[in-house]
């Protein structure tokens, strides 16, 4: 099952609904606003199967972010061995963790904000994982049972601000450069190992398998749940592969103009065109 939040336009002004995917239909699932809504509700799987809300043309909708405002978005640095290498650093004995807040996260199509202040954007192509149980304390095991479903993602990083510190977190989550999406698509319908790529422009940047991963999605949820609650819609961000601009030589950032394409096949693509904030 595939579902997505949809932005339509009511009594002058925009409001969001959660829907489901069917072909090139979507179909409203009453009640709920958006996707992390849904998955915060008994029984949300058997709800969005059920639904037979108001239906949308899937072309030319407006999306916007599958789960717009999560309680937590947790990411993981140095997850896959080719930016390891390319990055010049060690395979980590731990996840290197850091976090987002929903202020940065975007549609699948929107326009990506390239800010006034930094002139080092870079790519992160990412598979990410949405919550859909709480738990605490998961065990590896159990892990699959917490995970509601998987998406696209890219951690957009202004690199001198992330290198300013030896914390990450001020270049990872300014306001409007996290595409995320187009549709959360439960882990029935997925498993992890098709390929990621990104590209700027048409030329592809990153190209591995997303089954490359240092720590897979199922010891991530547990790792993480042992320091903090994972609740409903909550989503990890499971790291980047090689390719992105700050190891290339010469170093690559996005420019005005660019288009940057993030694919993973079976998930989906976002498809960003980038723009000079305002």
């Amino acid at each position: 099952m595939r579902l997505l939040t949809l932005r339509i336009p009511a009594e002058g002004k925009t409001v969001t609904k959660a829907v489901r995917q069917d072909g090139d239909t979507l179909t409203e699932i009453p009640g709920f606003a958006d996707v992390g809504e849904l998955l915060r509700s008994e029984n949300w799987e058997a709800t969005a199967k059920a639904a037979n809300g108001a239906t949308h043309a899937l072309d030319g909708a407006d999306l916007a972010a599958v789960v717009p405002a999560p309680g937590k978005i947790i990411c993981v640095g140095h997850n896959y061995r080719n930016h390891i290498k390319e990055m010049g650093r060690d395979i980590p004995d731990h996840p290197t963790l850091f976090a987002k807040y929903q202020e940065s996260l975007i549609g699948p199509n929107d326009d990506l904000a390239l800010p006034q202040e930094s002139d080092t954007v870079d790519w992160e192509a990412e598979l990410a994982v949405v919550i859909g149980k709480k738990g605490r304390r998961i065990s590896e095991a159990d892990a699959a049972d917490h995970i509601a479903g998987y998406s696209v993602l890219n951690d957009i990083s202004m690199r001198d601000y992330q290198f300013r510190t030896v914390q990450w977190l001020q270049g990872k989550t300014w306001e409007n450069s996290t595409p995320f999406g187009p549709a959360l698509v439960t882990k029935d319908e997925f498993t992890v190992g098709p390929l990621m790529t990104s590209a700027v422009d048409g030329e592809i940047q990153q190209q591995t398998p997303t089954g490359d991963l240092v720590f897979t999605p199922e010891y991530l949820v547990s790792y993480i749940s042992t320091i903090i609650t994972l609740n409903p819609g909550d989503v990890i961000a499971t790291g980047t592969p090689g390719g992105v601009g700050h190891a290339q030589d010469p170093k690559r950032y996005l420019q005005e103009g660019q288009v940057l394409v993030t694919t993973i096949e079976g998930l989906g693509q976002l498809t960003n065109r980038v723009v000079k904030e305002a």
